[in-house]
């Protein structure tokens, strides 16, 4: 290795920058073979195991209507502003202006999809050091789409946008907000995924509509004054007896203004508190970008923008699976600003700072992930690893009976590796012994897949825990 190193070493005194890439580039898989000299798990190779395709009827990008994510995001730009503070009553300024423009597309949404779309408008109170201590009105707008198999119609699965916005001065209600990225998009993306899935021939099969699961597509209040109207959704939920599979925010998905777009969107997800393994929000994370694609998500492993919060943070400190979308660089005179120019720079929130291709982009992605882990049966429970001192790790698991479920995925991953492989298959719950593999050098999880070919969030396992012997406290 040192005469390799010493050569590489010599070699770039001679060659130019450019020479020394295409020369480092050639000999980087050389290197990276002789450092590769672990022992092979399992000794005999891995099982073979056939995977079950994912679901067809994938949703299909030119089937998203921009025109109607635009015009919904004109018609909020219009309301002047939104901010929480602003009028619940004026038709045409203020956030009551917002939420009758929701509201309306909604209805007429719902109407197309034959009555299985239900509207509701939730009112409620809430404070926070932004309402200036003093219980302020707001109110949410949510479509709901109820799932068909009783096992998992209490299963929720939700997506997001915030529909207020705010100026420089996030307690005056009088300065104009127009907030068309922050976060009218979002909204119009949680709008658009309520067109795209409860229509029965946005798939062009005429079976679209049938989730086993619950789907909510949610436009809350408060955000800017403290996450109000998400931390009053999951107490909402709760209350109705749902439990939330999973909880897409999507806050500023409408811009991508960098050369070469457009790129990837964000994701944000919490790693929780969980030893040597992830939380369920890292989960659903994994699975949002295993439905559609490295080339579209961009996973970041933080829970949100460095010093910043989103609607998700609730369900995320409350245990759930939680991610945020989120564009890929954020022009931060577009936000939160009052409009204004500046020694020749303009501020503010506007309509033409937006790009239709990449937020379309984010209502596919979001629309199709929904709809895929809607379809799929339940996650496995107490989901185990034992194994410890010996050769071979054990991964348990369990699972209510599912006539609609083909069996379970055993994953595995290097403990430096971000994304799960499938190790093997099994039809039945119980004990899987993955003969000569460690339990030190991996993690493991197990997810349900159906018939359909649709995968449930990964439940990562559990371990024993055996801490080491500790030396004897001197007596006093």
């Amino acid at each position: 290795m040192r005469n390799r190193r010493s050569t590489i070493v010599g070699l770039a005194r001679k060659v130019s920058g450019s020479a020394l890439m295409l020369l480092l580039a050639a000999t980087a898989p050389a290197l990276a073979q002789q450092t590769a000299r672990d022992p092979a798990e399992p000794p005999q190779g891995k099982p073979q195991v056939k995977l079950r395709p994912r679901p067809l009827g994938a949703i299909a990008r030119q089937s998203i209507d921009e025109k109607s994510m635009r015009g919904l995001i004109h018609n909020l730009v219009g309301c002047g502003t939104r901010l929480t503070l602003s009028s619940w009553t004026d038709p045409k300024r203020g956030i009551g202006c917002a939420r009758d423009a929701i509201a309306a597309q909604l209805n007429e949404i719902a109407k197309d999809s034959g009555g299985k779309l239900q509207v509701v408008v939730d009112k409620f109170e809430s404070t926070s050091e932004r309402t200036s201590g003093k219980p302020i009105p707001l109110e949410n707008v949510y479509a709901i789409l109820p799932g068909s198999d009783p096992k998992l119609t209490k299963t929720i699965f939700i997506v997001s946008g915030h529909f207020d916005s705010r100026p420089s001065n996030v307690m005056d209600p009088a300065a104009d907000a127009p907030g068309a990225d922050d976060d009218a998009s979002g909204t119009a993306v949680s709008v658009e995924c309520a067109r795209l899935l409860s229509r029965p021939e946005a798939n062009g099969h005429g079976k679209f509509g049938n989730y086993r699961a619950t789907i909510l597509f949610a436009a809350v209040s408060g955000e800017e004054q403290g996450l109000l109207g998400s931390t009053h959704l999951l107490e909402w939920v709760k209350q109705q007896g749902y439990t939330v599979g999973g909880m897409l925010d999507d806050d500023i998905v409408g811009a991508d203004p960098a050369p070469g777009g457009p790129h990837r969107v964000r994701l944000f997800s919490g790693n929780g508190e969980i030893d040597d393994a992830d939380s369920p929000s890292r989960e659903l994370a994994r699975a949002v970008e295993e439905i559609d694609g490295q080339s579209a998500i961009r996973m970041v492993f933080r829970q949100d923008r460095y010093g910043r919060g989103g609607d998700h943070y609730p369900f995320y400190k409350a245990g759930l699976p939680a991610v945020r979308f989120t564009e890929p660089l954020e022009d931060y005179n577009h936000q939160h600003q009052t409009p204004r120019t500046e020694n020749g720079i303009e501020y503010g929130d506007f309509e033409k700072y937006l790009n239709s291709i990449f937020m379309g982009n984010v209502a596919r992605d979001n629309a199709e992930v929904l709809r895929q882990l809607a379809m799929a049966p339940a996650s496995p429970t107490n989901a185990r690893l034992k194994g410890a001192v010996t050769p071979d790790a054990k991964v348990s698991w369990e699972a209510e009976e599912d006539a609609e479920r083909a069996g379970f995925e055993i994953l595995w991953r290097e403990t430096t590796d971000p994304r799960w492989h499938v190790y093997d298959f099994a039809a039945e719950s119980g004990e899987a012994v993955l003969k000569g593999v460690s339990t030190d050098n991996h993690f493991f999880a197990v997810r349900s897949v159906g018939k359909n070919g649709a995968r449930s969030i990964a439940v990562p396992t559990e371990m024993e825990r055996r801490v080491p012997p500790l030396p004897s406290q001197p007596k006093q």
